[in-house]
């Protein structure tokens, strides 16, 4: 079965920081594109972050920039978004999406989303 699975998301205190993790199974995600969407609730989904296929270009939000980073380990088969300085905005559902390109924080042509996972930001 070709899926993503999204890990890592949690209950963090304002200023905290979590690593979210994207893993691919029954596909490569070598010739893809991966963005990290988020969707709170009553908002729309979201870009944060995209990473190319190689890994030699990244796009952040304007709101993360700065805070989140974002990184792929292709023999792992799996991308990740390192979180840090949280804040209660942040607070949504995070999905990962494999694409065919990034086009600013969020990566187009979606093949495959993952399921979603929470991150809830609160003191």
């Amino acid at each position: 079965q070709l899926q993503l699975v999204e890990s890592g998301g949690g209950l963090v205190q304002p200023g905290g920081s979590l690593r979210l993790s994207c893993a691919a199974s029954g596909f490569t995600l070598d010739y893809y594109a991966i963005g990290w969407f988020r969707q709170a609730p009553g908002k729309e989904r979201e870009g944060v972050s995209c990473i190319s296929s190689s890994g030699g270009s990244t796009n952040y939000a304007d709101s993360v920039k700065g805070r989140f980073t974002i990184s792929r380990d292709n023999a792992k088969n799996t991308v990740y978004l390192q979180m840090n300085s949280l804040k209660p905005e942040d607070t949504a559902v995070y999905y990962c999406a494999a694409g065919r390109y990034c086009s600013g924080a969020a990566a187009r042509g979606n093949n495959y989303w993952g399921q979603g996972t929470q991150v809830t930001v609160s003191s």
